[in-house]
């Protein structure tokens, strides 16, 4: 009887005990779940923090503003583009109007040449001696001249300071301009130039022949001591007592240079540069290429 006593509370005991013991188990394992449980949580908000952490710097780090700037660059690039072509534009435009300038000037040229005063200087005087040589005919006119024909390029050369061609327009003229009345025509002189009054300012003309100017510019040249006619700029200006007078050209006479404002015309196979009715021969002198007054008949 004990025996069977005994056992029962021996299995009761172990019973008892098998309940703690696993009781003891589920507590630790409930615990160790809700503490998962709980750090897992921590963990995944972490994982969601960690993601908007990541997902915040993005827009710093987007290459949207970048490739923004390369637009920018483009649109910065165009206006240079637009300034060269405007540059350009305003060259050519520039070239335009100096062209445009420069054929009205040419133009003027032409009109003064044909109304001013060249008409007047188309006299040539006859050389002082006869011709040693036969003269070049063509078209039924006789070309007369004292040296042989030596074709060269007109080229006009600039003479001194202040001097302007033929037919050349200024708008105001130098302080040391002085006014010569010939002819019924109010003229002004200076520095070997004579002008006429236009509608924009002064005109250059040639010379009137038969007025007479006080000074000649340092730069003129005798070409015939015999008459003590000096040159300067296209005209020839004859010593006298009251100073120097305008005188038509002399058949013979020898320059070295010629004015622009010259029209070079051919007749036959030679080629001349004439002012007015006034020729010119390309010949050589003493080695050098000048100019001889033609007498034509």
């Amino acid at each position: 009887m004990k025996s069977s006593e005994q056992g029962p509370r021996r299995w009761s005991l172990v019973s008892r005990l098998s309940s703690v013991l696993m009781l003891s188990a589920s507590l630790v394992a409930g615990s160790t779940g809700a503490a998962f449980a709980r750090g897992g949580g921590r963990g995944g908000g972490g994982a969601r923090a960690g993601g908007a952490a990541a997902a915040r710097p993005a827009p710093q780090a987007r290459p949207a503003p970048q490739r923004s700037t390369a637009p920018a660059a483009a649109n910065r690039a165009a206006p240079a583009t637009h300034s060269g072509r405007t540059g350009n534009t305003n060259a050519s435009r520039s070239a335009n109007a100096s062209a445009t300038r420069t054929a009205n000037v040419n133009r003027n040229v032409n009109v003064n040449r044909a109304d001013v005063n060249v008409q007047r200087n188309t006299v040539v005087r006859p050389a002082p001696r006869a011709y040693t040589r036969a003269p070049y005919v063509h078209g039924g006119r006789s070309y007369y001249s004292f040296h042989t024909y030596a074709y060269h390029r007109y080229t006009p050369f600039a003479f001194g300071v202040g001097f302007y061609p033929f037919g050349a327009a200024v708008a105001t003229l130098a302080a040391t301009a002085v006014a010569v009345h010939y002819a019924n025509t109010a003229y002004y002189y200076n520095a070997g130039v004579w002008y006429v009054p236009a509608s924009s300012g002064y005109t250059v003309v040639t010379a009137p022949v038969g007025a007479t100017v006080t000074a000649l510019p340092t730069e003129a040249v005798v070409v015939d001591p015999s008459t003590n006619t000096y040159y300067y700029g296209g005209t020839y200006y004859t010593k006298s007592g009251s100073g120097y007078t305008v005188a038509a050209p002399t058949a013979g006479t020898v320059v070295a240079n010629l004015p622009e404002g010259g029209e070079q015309v051919t007749v036959g196979d030679k080629k001349y540069v004439k002012f007015g009715e006034t020729y010119y021969q390309p010949i050589e002198k003493d080695g050098k290429p000048m100019w001889e007054v033609v007498e034509v008949k």
